[in-house]
């Protein structure tokens, strides 16, 4: 009997496979509807978009990288749309809008070439041309600053914060974003290096954004752990202790046999002692404060409150840090190896009640190598944006600083990128110049959506744009308040020059990945087949 004709089963019973050409369709189709569900929020006149999760909790917002990894996608390339969003988000902290709208225009231009009988593979390698055309006009674009020219940052941070909806308060939180990054900022190796791991966020309900403030120090999320103690300090002492200062437990299973009173008391009286021996070391060495990472025994507390020392318990590790950088102190894992040296110093050390809440300010510390930024609004959705926006401002500005490299932003950069590409494609022959020219239509797609999200009309618009940079004005870009077409340079809409390569990086190179899947094999729910083995008995 011949063996011809046999299917042979490869796969697992439920798997679904997609293959050749209608594979790459449902991609791009897919990619597609995800670039569209966060095209509006582009640009200053953008929309809001609000997000109810399964457990019923709200969120509103225009920034892009929240928006992606807020929604539930379940297809896998949706999925790897969301990682483009947190991949520029990580690098660049802005610009995960546009990358995942440029990642749909690709994917849409690609989508016409291959009805042109224009095979994937040629696509991805001119798209890979274009890419780096696109990354060397940046370069040929960029302009040079001084790290410390604070109007220059500041602008920065403003166009930043001008797509979200903190708008109203952008000036005032763009100053606040500027001071907490020159403070942080640092020379290491000939280089500028601002972590924002060392600006601290803490929000509170109440008041308006206009009553945030920027902290020149730590602002812990904790109250003072004995009523009896001081509320404030003056010429702060500041100790940073790691160990509990309680008594220890012993680390292996022990018993005491206490046959009376006495023996009770004389224990209870030998535990105080080591309390108060714990105590009279911190304050030897001259600290009025104490931040403890782990508890705070209640003798404990009695004593260090009848000397008049400040005290805050179970204070995270990573607040300990940022004390220590506030501060200058050392995080010591010993009372016994507390030193004077070893002390940290601030102006003021209080707490005060921030909302329906108590907070701990350590503030006016002389050269604070942390800061804090305490976030207010009317309400926690209004807070949680406001958060939202600070954390891409200050990213921005970080940016800016370690770069010391600008791009001029309003659809200006993307208009001179088109119109290199276009110029380079004409140095190409046949399919390659196709696939360039439709690279640039892509990214010039950019400016297009910010001037029809702001209400104008995108034909005329565009077509002005285009002129004005083809006369000569590199610069040029639409006023998204009045529709006319200015020069950005002096309407001060600047933008960090590693956002805009981030996003031309992010997109081609997960276009280029979606355009090469041609077999799409997804094995069946895992539930359904464990659900399917109980009911047969199996796992009986």
């Amino acid at each position: 009997m011949s063996g011809q004709g046999i299917p042979v089963l490869i796969l697992k019973e439920g798997t679904t496979r997609v293959r050749g050409r209608e594979a790459l369709r449902t991609n791009i189709s897919v990619a597609k509807a995800v670039a569209d569900a966060v095209r509006t929020t582009l640009g200053p006149k953008s929309m809001m978009k609000m997000l109810v999760d399964s457990f019923g909790d709200v969120v509103v917002t225009g920034d892009g990288a929240t928006v992606m990894k807020e929604i539930e996608v379940e297809h896998p390339i949706a999925k790897m749309m969301v990682e483009v969003a947190k991949a520029t988000d990580q690098e660049a902290g802005d610009g995960t809008t546009t990358s995942v709208i440029l990642t749909g225009e690709l994917l849409k231009a690609a989508e016409e070439l291959i009805d042109l009988e224009i095979h994937p593979t040629l696509i991805v390698e001119a798209y890979r041309k274009a890419a780096r055309k696109a990354l060397e006009t940046v370069d040929e674009q960029k302009i040079r600053i001084d790290w410390k020219d604070k109007e220059v940052l500041k602008k920065i941070a403003m166009v930043s914060m001008s797509t979200k909806a903190a708008y109203y308060a952008r000036e005032y939180l763009a100053d606040l974003a500027v001071e907490a990054i020159l403070a942080v900022a640092e020379e290491r190796d000939g280089k500028i290096v601002a972590d924002l791991d060392n600006v601290k966020i803490e929000k509170k309900d109440g008041k308006s954004g206009y009553d945030s403030q920027l902290v020149r120090g730590v602002v812990i999320d904790k109250e003072v752990v004995h009523p009896e103690m001081p509320k404030k300090i003056e010429n702060a002492k500041i100790a940073l202790i790691q160990a509990p200062l309680e008594i220890e437990k012993l680390e292996y299973d022990s018993k005491i046999n206490i046959t009376s009173p006495e023996m009770m008391r004389k224990f209870k009286e030998k535990e105080k002692e080591i309390l108060k021996n714990m105590v009279e070391k911190i304050k030897e060495v001259g600290a009025n404060v104490v931040f403890c990472q782990k508890g705070i025994d209640d003798v404990a507390q009695h004593f260090l409150a009848q000397l008049g020392i400040l005290a805050v318990r179970r204070v995270k590790k990573s607040d300990m840090e940022k004390l220590a950088r506030a501060t200058g102190a050392s995080v010591v894992a010993n009372i016994r190896d507390l030193k004077p040296e070893d002390l940290g110093e601030a102006e003021l050390v209080e707490e005060r009640i921030v909302g329906e809440d108590k907070m701990v300010f350590v503030e006016g510390c002389k050269n604070p190598r942390s800061v804090s930024i305490l976030i207010r609004g009317g309400t926690k959705q209004i807070i949680d944006e406001a958060e939202r926006t600070l954390k891409d401002a200050l990213s921005v500005v970080r940016n800016a600083i370690e770069d010391q490299e600008i791009v001029v932003g309003g659809g200006a950069i993307e208009t001179e990128i088109a119109l290199a590409l276009q110029e380079y494609a004409k140095t190409l022959g046949g399919k390659e110049q196709l696939v360039v020219n439709k690279f640039a239509d892509a990214v010039m797609t950019i400016p297009k959506i910010l001037i029809e999200n702001s209400g104008f009309d995108v034909v005329t618009k565009s077509a002005e744009l285009v002129k004005a940079h083809t006369e000569g004005s590199k610069y040029a870009g639409v006023d998204l308040e009045t529709g006319e077409i200015v020069d950005m340079r002096e309407r001060g809409i600047l933008e960090p020059a590693r956002v805009k390569r981030q996003v031309i990086k992010s997109a081609s190179e997960t276009a280029e990945a979606i355009l090469k899947i041609d077999d799409v094999i997804a094995a069946g729910k895992a539930k359904e087949e464990k659900k399917g083995k109980e009911e047969s008995g199996e796992f009986g």
